[in-house]
């Protein structure tokens, strides 16, 4: 059956049913020449090609490709994309226009176009971090939240939470020092935001912010001040600095000590987020080092199976559901992450784990109510979504893996 193409596009997805929402970060940096700080799959092609996707190194503006992300995804139980949405700098103060983006292809040239776009939810995560454009009082009513409004929170898709959009935030630490006068005036600047949503028929607002660093001390309350409803992480917030491959029942009891942590400061305000692994060993070059960066000073390589991934979520889930009926975690868990390639957190499928880490999600987390497709898109006879990568052809990628393991 090799290379026989079965259809004329991707099959439709046979999506999971899960009984909260399961929303997976996802950096869209997999467009040539997008991220601006690395190379994509340039980088990883020859010394990482165990990172290759399971569909080979692909150009991600394409909406094809994309469908079979939401395929995949879906048919595992994952509900909702969590975007990174990133402001260039230069444009702060000024009307958002899609070309002033960084990395806003994954949004608007792909899931935008998206025959299967119906089946996944997705949300932004606006980040405010020092590289990228921060905002203030003013700017974020008149200039962000009209283009959010008009290009995101009407789609039919938008993550929206009784009747409220979702607006995660990264890096709040630059938003109180550099941004808002105080919490006070970024409590009032949200509070706007919430007011200028009714005009469009919502009932408001819902802000989450990033943090799940223990122990969170008065910091919580800070953040309420501010006006957030919700904390959750980018990952877990486990890290083994000093333990290389830590054994995994201590790497599943730490992610799951600091979920708890965090719910000692407001069990209702935290959902918890689960990582598979973190090993971002294609940082620890020259390249990288020539840019300032100097991973290997915070360098926390470790793996969780895909079955012990499992039992993390459904740990995960057992403590979510003990809370009450009004918390945040009954509503919703984090997939830390879709596609950190070269970061090293990864739950899409690739040719190191197949699709183990998507199944571990769908028997944790779903009623197991379908049948997924595991046929590859090279196998069903699809190809050519690498126009622009300078890597390898991916069936002579295969090949040569074959010979490898004859």
């Amino acid at each position: 059956m090799y290379n026989i193409k079965f259809s004329s596009y991707v099959p439709t997805p046979t999506p999971a049913t899960p009984d909260r929402i399961v929303a997976a970060h996802y950096y869209a940096a997999w467009k040539k020449g997008a991220a601006g700080i690395h190379e994509g799959f340039n980088d990883l092609a020859k010394e990482f090609p165990d990172r290759t996707p399971l569909m080979g190194y692909y150009d991600e503006e394409n909406p094809e490709v994309c469908d079979w992300e939401i395929k995949w995804a879906s048919e595992h139980g994952i509900n909702c994309f969590i975007h990174c949405w990133y402001r260039k700098p230069e444009y702060v103060g000024k009307p958002v226009k899609v070309e002033n983006l960084r990395c806003g292809h994954g949004l608007h040239e792909a899931l935008f176009n998206a025959k299967f776009q119906k089946f996944m939810k997705f949300a932004i995560m606006y980040e405010a971090s020092p590289r990228w454009g921060g905002t203030d009082e003013r700017d974020i009513v008149e200039n962000l939240m009209p283009f959010w409004m008009e290009t995101y929170f009407k789609r039919e898709n938008y993550l929206i939470i009784d009747n409220k959009p979702v607006l995660f935030v990264y890096n709040q630490r630059r938003l109180a020092n550099e941004c808002f006068k105080s919490a006070e005036s970024q409590r009032e600047a949200f509070d706007a935001c919430r007011e200028y949503a009714k005009g469009f028929g919502f009932d408001g607002m819902i802000f989450a912010v990033c943090n799940c660093t223990v122990p969170v001390d008065e910091s919580h309350d800070d953040y309420m001040k501010r006006g957030y409803d919700f904390r959750f992480g980018y990952n877990s917030g486990y890290i083994s600095p000093e333990d290389y491959y830590s054994d995994e029942d201590d790497i599943i009891d730490k992610q799951c000590e600091i979920f708890k942590k965090n719910l000692e400061a407001d069990n209702t305000a935290f959902i918890p987020t689960a990582s598979c692994f973190c090993d971002a060993s294609p940082r620890f070059t020259q390249r990288w080092n020539d840019l300032g960066y100097n991973f290997r000073s915070y360098a926390n390589i470790w793996y969780l199976s895909p079955e012990r991934y499992k039992d993390l979520l459904k740990r995960m889930k057992e403590i979510s559901d003990s809370l009450p009926e009004n918390a945040w975690a009954r509503k919703m868990i984090m997939i830390d992450n879709w596609n950190e390639w070269d970061e090293g957190h990864f739950v899409a499928p690739s040719h190191k784990f197949g699709y183990k880490y998507l199944q571990a999600i769908r028997e944790a987390l779903t009623s197991c109510d379908n049948l997924p497709d595991y046929i590859t898109p090279h196998d069903h006879g699809f190809s050519g979504y690498n126009t622009s990568w300078e890597t390898p052809d991916f069936k002579e990628f295969c090949e040569k893996q074959l010979m490898v393991s004859d």
